[in-house]
């Protein structure tokens, strides 16, 4: 019997995760019994900075990962992005956790089906204006890169023994049940989330019984865990600092603000740093501990 450990959106460079930070959260794993971790994406903004955290953890629990969009902001190329050259990388690639159970990751990708909007030209001004991934060079549009990624899983999972268990880890959003409409302020978002993932990503999914697991992030919000169909999907990303619970604790607990709106915090936050380095210090081990998943196998 082990235990497999997933967390996504680390953000170690965003989130200022350095040395003895990351040394918590690996010590409390270890303390745990994990017996295997996996990263699922947004490890941090480069790969190198990934490829080290990874090693990182390495140094006591065995160790594996895939990218989300935040790494392949530095990466040159499709092969770089899909099939990067190191052990632990998993991408349509499957390691042992035990004779009964493989671990598969899959970085994924988006398709724009979540969005509000219809019109793929309008979909793709807006990530040119407002998302990160307007750095990301591919070679096909988004929608063709994610049915090209949508067929290799469909083939991989018919290579896969159908007497094994299987636990899928990916970055984006396999299911329209992870979607959130917004209303007031934020209907903006309604079109954005074109880029979070594929619902077709998911109904690939729904034909292989023997994935009881699916584990992704990337919407940096966190939700309990849901059965759809044979299949579990695990949703709880670290996200930014300035999205954690410990942060809206932190600002509603010094009058800081009457609403909660994350992406205006980082002034504040800034203006109170030493109060607020304090509050991270003792709470965020909390906030690893509800963006980890763990699955005994």
């Amino acid at each position: 019997m082990g235990i497999l450990a997933i967390i996504s959106d680390l953000h170690v460079d965003i989130n200022g995760l350095e040395g003895a930070s990351l040394q918590r959260l690996r010590d409390f794993l270890f303390e745990q019994g994990v017996t295997h971790l996996h990263l699922a994406g947004d490890t941090a903004n480069t790969h190198q900075k990934t490829l080290q955290t990874v090693a990182f953890f390495q140094e006591k629990i065995a160790t594996t990962f895939h990218w989300g969009n935040h790494e392949m902001i530095d990466l040159t190329g499709e092969a770089e992005i899909e099939d990067f050259s190191a052990e632990s990388f998993l991408n349509f690639r499957t390691i042992a956790l035990s004779q009964e159970t493989l671990l598969l990751g899959v970085n994924g990708w988006y398709d724009y089906g979540y969005s509000d909007l219809q019109n793929e030209r309008e979909i793709r001004r807006l990530k040119d204006l407002f998302w990160y991934d307007r750095q990301i060079i591919r070679s096909a549009s988004d929608p063709q890169i994610s049915e090209a990624i949508n067929q290799r899983l469909a083939q991989t999972l018919k290579q896969l023994p159908r007497d094994k268990r299987i636990i899928l880890a990916t970055h984006f959003v396999p299911k329209k049940e992870f979607i959130i409409h917004h209303e007031g302020e934020h209907q903006r978002w309604n079109q954005l989330n074109a880029f979070l993932g594929s619902q077709s990503f998911g109904n690939v999914i729904d034909q292989f019984p023997q994935v009881t697991d699916v584990v992704f992030g990337h919407t940096h919000r966190r939700f309990a865990s849901q059965q759809i169909g044979k299949t579990w999907y695990h949703c709880r990303p670290l996200g930014y600092y300035y999205e954690w619970q410990l942060t809206r604790d932190f600002v509603f607990e010094h009058h800081l603000v009457e609403k909660y709106r994350p992406t205006k915090l980082r002034t504040i936050l800034r203006q109170n740093q030493t109060a607020f380095m304090q509050q991270k210090e003792r709470f965020l081990l909390d906030e690893f501990q509800r963006s980890l998943t763990f699955i005994p196998y």
